[in-house]
């Protein structure tokens, strides 16, 4: 979680594993796609720095946050993938659909996780307003798609 007291695209490397050979499935609602774009970039450019190729980085998008967990399903059952990442945001509106799609995809993305047995990262920026959401995404507090990046790279080296 992004606070004052740690930023998202701090992480330390001394537990990584080589993922040059490592493929990723990287799944992005495209509901706010100024934001995951950039959450989608920030993951690209992790994986890329940490060692993993382009092409074994395979991205494709879904409507929403809460297509999320079908998304990551479909890319987990890909038994040449080794793990998924998961990337969306969900801001707190008028009514309660924030409490019902955040429960929904966090038991999906972990169901999936469990059931594939292979690393979903949940990269689901959840906040009150959109400037808080900017803050999470390449703002004042770091990308949380770095963050699931480096989630994915370090449940492969457990």
């Amino acid at each position: 979680m992004a606070t004052a007291l740690k930023n998202l695209s701090e992480y330390s490397k001394d537990r990584f594993t080589d993922i040059s050979d490592k493929k990723f499935g990287i799944v992005v609602a495209e509901w706010h796609e100024e934001i995951t774009g950039v959450l989608c970039q920030g993951a690209i450019d992790t994986l890329l720095q940490n060692g993993a190729t382009k092409e074994n980085i395979f991205v494709n998008t879904v409507p929403g946050s809460f297509e999320l967990t079908l998304g990551s399903q479909f890319l987990a059952q890909q038994e040449e993938i080794d793990a998924v990442i998961c990337l969306g945001i969900v801001i707190k509106g008028d009514t309660k659909h924030d409490d019902y799609i955040n429960h929904a995809v966090a038991q999906g993305i972990t169901h999936v996780s469990m059931k594939y047995n292979k690393p979903v990262s949940f990269g689901l920026v959840t906040t009150n307003t959109l400037q808080q959401a900017l803050d999470r995404a390449g703002g004042k507090h770091g990308n949380k798609g770095v963050e699931a990046a480096a989630a994915a790279i370090r449940m492969l080296s457990f």
